[in-house]
């Protein structure tokens, strides 16, 4: 959290010193993770937090050590599909257990006292190292089941002292219940319990295991039947499949772990609720429900990418959610669908929803690559597209009453974000009517509207704000907006220079990415990782990295780890998870410059930096893949090859900024 003096630093300093701050707390981890070592003799306290999901649970863990060098763990619990009332978008059941709630170990019949952690471990699950003053050494494992609603904790308990032990664990185990009138299906209960504690004597060496089990039901249900160990390494499974699925090797560590984290934040905040698989924001506050912008704008255009099912079923379902409300009058889609499926929220009137759901759902079509697929959602695309047409203003920008931020910030009548993300929809689904054999006369319509869009984007927010020539994000705006980055993501690069110079300076940016508007203190990281994408996108590579790497350390291994955020001040930083999914597209869509073109094509306009000799993506699944995309300097120019099963399909040689188009069987 930054202070005042910082805020008011970002803003007289030049944008590099925005970098300088203290060595990172955290370190790469040599099996795929990163850690942070303590010293248990001179501590320094510091505390952080971490969601974590499954299926049907998601885990907020605070965690860290105190002033003494004691561990603390406040464990906050969201089972997603237990629904309370009022069952609105907050109605998942939630409960939380603070740092008091541990099991009694003793020694050789003395209490072992508080373990002081030596080492702390995230790989898609948190472990905690440290060793008790009898020798001791005491190995706790955090995460949440894949499946079920549970959520575990670990312990292996190991003899490293020279002689034998005697050790006793215990827990009284607790159970809570939610008072009936207040669920949606009756009474919840809540349940702490210990497996497999008792007495042990361990030889040096030994170990003796057992697990704090968390979970929740509703009552008249059977209690589950668990197996930690094996709960345990299906966690490391998902993660290790994930991590194993569209690779990005460079010659930044940093940059490639970043990758490897963003993909499971994104991936693993799905839910299997009564509307199918949902992919969630999460935060505590979000789950069982979809949005216009993080489901169908940030996150279902990434996930073919990836080659998850789950991803590319949530996706699919959110964009079939969001169809089911399509209606002759042209009335506003809902902004998100809510319990489940069951309800909608329209809190912020048209925020330009069906711009975001034309984006989403179109480039998600294309990547996917699947024709029945596309065929389902053209109708949802077109409606949208025809919405937009019939909001379109005198000047030729698309009306909204608001955009994302819903009203936190000023967006006028007809705002930049909601204009652009039309704009581009039209151009994808001139490429998707092509491939779904439409008219020739419905893909030339979209072409022409999207050009359109275009210019009268350039005329109607094209200005001069505070010195640069960039954007004004509404009629009568006179300040630097986050989101004039947008125009670049989309390849409208009339007035790059100017926007991007805005964007790095002191009057937007930050130490933690860009201010929402110049002289605010407010940051949302979705703004950043889109300007990211777009500076790199429009060929401002070396500038576009030195940001990116900085931003990435910091979020990888600073205080505050190891994903994107949501915002500031505004919920304090939580992991909401489609930011992830943005993350990884500054590098597929940002460093690679891929752009979906049919369902079996796509351009690349690939920005290898000057100080790499190459770069990749393995095991990409979109467009019938999976596949591997390499790019290699080669004199002047950069060789870009498509290699599918190990062989090469396709080779293009291409000057920096140039593009390169592939086509796969």
């Amino acid at each position: 959290m930054r202070t005042s003096l910082t805020v008011l630093l970002s803003l007289i300093l030049p944008a590099a010193a925005s970098f300088a701050e203290t060595a990172p707390r955290w370190a790469l981890d040599a099996g795929g993770g990163i850690y942070w070592e303590t010293d248990p003799a001179n501590p320094a306290a510091h505390e952080d937090s971490i969601e974590m999901s499954g299926r049907r649970v998601s885990f907020i863990l605070r965690y860290g050590i105190d002033k003494d060098g004691a561990l603390r763990v406040a464990r906050q619990f969201v089972w997603p599909m237990l629904r309370t009332i009022p069952n609105d978008t907050h109605a998942s059941l939630s409960y939380t257990f603070a740092n008091s709630l541990q099991p009694e170990v003793k020694i050789d019949g003395r209490d072992a006292g508080a373990v002081k952690p030596s080492r702390f471990l995230l790989e898609g699950l948190l472990t905690v190292s440290g060793t008790t003053d009898n020798g001791i050494e005491v190995r706790r494992t955090l995460f949440p089941s894949t499946t079920q609603p549970l959520v575990l904790e670990n312990f292996v308990y190991t003899n490293r002292s020279g002689g034998k032990r005697k050790l006793s664990v215990s827990f009284d185990d607790i159970e809570r219940r939610t008072p009936e009138k207040k669920g949606v299906e009756g009474e919840y209960l809540i349940t702490a319990q210990l497996l497999n504690g008792g007495k042990f004597t361990l030889k040096p060496g030994e170990s003796a295991r057992c697990s704090l089990v968390f979970s929740a039901r509703r009552s008249a249900d059977p209690a589950f039947t668990v197996d930690p160990q094996q709960e345990e390494q299906a966690r490391r499974d998902y993660v290790a499949g994930l991590w194993s699925k569209l690779r990005f090797e460079c010659p930044e560590p940093n940059l490639g772990r970043s990758f490897s984290f963003a993909k499971l934040r994104a991936a693993e905040s799905i839910f299997a609720t009564k509307g199918g698989l949902m992919h969630g924001p999460g935060g505590g506050s979000y789950y069982a429900a979809i949005w216009a912008n993080d489901q169908a704008e940030y996150a279902g255009p990434f996930f073919p990418f990836l080659g998850d099912e789950g991803g590319d079923e949530a996706s699919l379902n959110a964009y079939r959610h969001f169809a089911r409300f399509m209606n002759d009058a042209y009335e506003p889609l809902p902004s998100s669908i809510i319990a489940e499926g069951t309800d909608v929220w329209k809190g912020a009137g048209d925020r330009g929803d069906a711009a975001m759901i034309a984006y989403g759902a179109s480039r998600f079509a294309l990547a996917r690559g699947d024709r029945a697929a596309a065929e389902e959602l053209w109708p949802l695309i077109t409606w949208c597209l025809e919405y937009c047409k019939r909001k379109m203003t005198a000047e030729g920008v698309v009306a909204s009453d608001a955009d994302e931020l819903e009203n936190r910030f000023p967006a006028g009548k007809a705002n930049l974000c909601t204009a652009t993300l039309a704009c581009d929809a039209y151009s994808s689904a001139a490429w998707l009517a092509g491939n779904l054999s439409k008219p020739e006369s419905v893909a030339k319509d979209y072409r022409d509207r999207a050009e359109a869009l275009h210019g009268a984007i350039n005329k109607h927010f094209g200005s001069n704000i505070v010195g640069f020539d960039s954007y004004r994000y509404y009629d009568g705006n006179t300040t630097l907006r986050a989101w004039i980055c947008i125009p670049l993501v989309m390849g409208i690069f009339e007035r790059k220079a100017g926007t991007i110079e805005a964007l790095f300076s002191p009057r937007l940016w930050t130490p933690d990415g860009l201010a929402t508007e110049s002289g605010k203190e407010t940051f949302w990281d979705r703004a950043t990782l889109y300007a990211f994408r777009g500076v790199f996108y429009a060929g401002e590579t070396e500038r576009a990295l030195d940001y990116f790497r900085a931003y990435s350390q910091r979020r990888l291994l600073g205080e505050h780890v190891p994903y994107p955020v949501e915002a500031w001040p505004e919920g304090n930083q939580r992991h909401l998870s489609a930011e992830s999914a943005l993350y990884c597209r500054v590098v597929t869509e940002g460093l690679f410059g891929m752009r979906p073109t049919g369902l079996r094509s796509f351009e690349c306009r690939p920005h290898l930096p000057k100080t790499w000799d190459s770069m990749a993506l393995r095991d990409v699944y979109a467009f019938g893949g999976p596949f591997d995309l390499t790019v290699t300097r080669a004199g002047q120019k950069l060789d870009v090859v498509l290699l599918k099963g190990g062989k090469e399909l396709a080779r293009n040689a291409v000057a920096e900024g140039d593009t390169a188009t592939f086509q796969l069987p």
